[in-house]
């Protein structure tokens, strides 16, 4: 997974040919860790149909800010440059999919 930052978002994410999911996340987070396999899951078979990357939180404070994001870990589906879905905290896969799939 690509690992973005402040300066790479819009060209990454908000810019992307495909749906992109955003794990926001810090390496301080136990829930982030718990759910990380599960979005590197997601990336491997949804390959071609869904781009995955993930934010450190700590080291971009900006777009986590922009975003208004207040906790992690929070999962930001983009789909065209617009939020079209939201998760925050620990979910399992079926949860994840299901708020994925319809914007793929």
């Amino acid at each position: 997974m690509v690992e973005v930052t402040d300066r790479t978002f819009e060209a990454e994410v908000l810019k992307a040919d495909l749906p992109t999911l955003v794990d926001f996340w810090a390496e301080w987070c136990a829930p982030c860790r718990m759910i990380a396999p599960i979005v590197e899951e997601i990336a491997t078979e949804l390959a071609g149909r869904l781009k995955v990357v993930k934010m450190d939180v700590d080291e971009n404070p900006a777009t986590p800010g922009r975003l208004g994001i207040m906790g992690i870990p929070t999962l930001i589906l983009f789909k065209d440059g617009a939020e079209v879905a939201r998760i925050v905290g620990y979910r399992p896969k079926k949860d994840l999919l299901a708020a994925i799939e319809p914007y793929l």
